[in-house]
Order: structure tokens, then sequence, then C-alpha cells
């Protein structure tokens, strides 16, 4: 057995092989994952590399799931971290105890399983479901935009699905998360704004709406009140960044050429509910 420099392996068959002894198991080169898991101590730890560990110490008819199958099927970069819990399913039938730094859930699984040829995880649907169905409301509303943002999933496939699935824990709240979301939030506080704002008695913006002025694209806004033209930003920590100061600048003055305004919106301002409506109601009348 030739051991794995970009992968993890099974310290019992390297030993059992003579790959290696126990003592160069032990040593600084091979980095201990868990029990009788290893890898090369050069690589970068990453939420993969941890369930390929967990994949090789794991039940045959295991599903990775959750955050686990999102990162997996991600196309804009994992979303989960090497210290986040590695999330599986196990047949109702199946029981492992494997220790600290996985979550197991016990479900019936069928034709929402799909393989990279290694290993077998939730499909895209299954997934979003799994995990808007858990945890505080808004909390999984901004999780959803954000699976879509990410191409996780399809906003239109989780509505669906969701409409489907029978009376059991959390079915009702994936349907009212999947009736919130709009998956068109590029960021988390953007999906809070926007549910904040929907719940006032404002009138109801547009959101990324795409501002063109002489046949020509101005910009692109979070939200918009195009009869009063009015847009409503939310500016995160990354405007502040040398690089996109310039970009903002020559973006602003392209919005008030074409008869604009914008309102900023901060955290800051996003804990102060009220006074943030009311700074919005006030731009709308002005």
């Amino acid at each position: 057995m030739a051991l794995p420099h970009g992968d993890v392996f099974r310290g019992s068959d390297a030993l059992r092989c003579g790959s290696i002894t126990r003592s160069q198991l032990r040593g600084s080169r091979w980095r201990r994952l868990r029990q009788d898991v290893h890898c090369d101590a050069r690589l970068h730890i990453t939420h993969e590399l941890m369930t390929r560990a967990v994949a090789l110490a794991a039940p045959r008819k295991a599903v990775f799931a959750g955050a686990t199958a999102a990162s997996w099927w991600s196309m804009r970069g994992p979303l989960a971290g090497p210290d986040d819990p590695v999330e599986l399913i196990l047949p109702p039938v199946v029981r492992w105890n494997p220790g600290p730094g996985v979550v197991v859930r016990q479900a019936g699984l069928s034709h929402d399983v799909v393989t990279d040829g290694r290993l077998r995880y939730t499909d895209r649907t299954r997934t979003a479901l799994d995990l808007i169905r858990r945890g505080p409301l808004d909390d999984a509303v901004v999780l959803l935009d954000r699976l879509v943002h990410h191409r996780v999933a399809f906003l239109g496939d989780v509505r669906a699905a969701a409409t489907r699935l029978p009376r059991c824990r959390g079915s009702a709240q994936a349907r009212q998360v999947a009736g919130l979301a709009d998956g068109l939030a590029q960021s988390p506080p953007e999906t809070r704004l926007r549910l904040l704002i929907h719940r006032s008695s404002l009138p109801v913006p547009v959101a990324q709406l795409e501002i063109r002025h002489d046949r020509r694209f101005v910009a692109r806004v979070d939200f918009a009140f195009p009869e009063q033209k009015l847009a409503v930003e939310y500016d995160g920590a990354w405007h502040g960044e040398p690089s996109q100061l310039s970009k903002d600048r020559a973006r602003m003055n392209r919005l008030m050429a074409a008869g604009w305004r914008v309102l900023f919106v901060t955290a800051a301002d996003m804990r102060d509910p009220g006074a943030l409506l009311a700074r919005i109601a006030a731009a709308l009348t002005a």
C-alpha cells in the first residue's frame, strides 16, 4: 500500500501492509484527523478533508447531508469550515457512534442521493430542505437565499418540494421559508433588510433592480423604489477597502446623474430597526 500523500488513509491499513511503522505514524509527518484516520501533515485542513476522513470510518450506507452536502454542491466556495461538524444521514436501522465532530441524523433516503464516485450526498433540493426545516425562521430564510446564491439549490425546485412534504417535523417551516426567500440577495444582511422592510408598512421595494439611463447601464442596486427613484443599499465592510472606494464613487456619481438618491444601511442601523424604517419612510416622502 502506497501512502496517499494528498488524501486520508487508515493507519491500521498502512501498518498492516508495512507501508509505515507505528513510530513513523506518530511522527510529525502525519496528522491524526480522528481515530485510525490520518493524512499528510502538510495538507490544509478543510471541511472536505474532514468529510473524507469521516467517510473512512462511517458505515457504508452513510449519506453526507446538511452543511456538508451544501459545501460539496456550492459553486461559490465552501459553506462549511474545518471546525464545523460533518453532517450525515444513516438509515433508521443503522447505528453508529461517530465521536466528536460529526452530527448523525437517521432518516429514510431513496431517490434523493447522488455520488461523486467515492462518497454519497443528498441531492440539491433535499440538502436545502433539510437545512431550512431547522433553526429560527429568519435564519432559515437567510440560509435559503444563500444556498440559491451559491447555486447549491434552485428556489423553484425547493418551493415545489416543500409543498409536497408530508406533515413532519419542520415541514410547515420549510414551506414558510420557501415562500419568504427570493434567492436574489447577495449577502445575509440583504435578506434580513428585505424581511424587515416587507414586514413594515413601507411599500415593497424591487430587489436587485438594474437601473438604466438613456438606455445605458447605470448600476444594480440592492433595493429600489422606482417611483421615488430611491435606492436602499446595504453597506458592508468590504466597501471600505481602498480598491473598492473609487468604484463606489463612480457608481454613486452615475446614479446621481440618472436622478437617483441612495440611502445606505450599515450593521449599526440594523440594530435599531425602528429608526431605520423611519429613515427610509422619510426618504420616500422627501
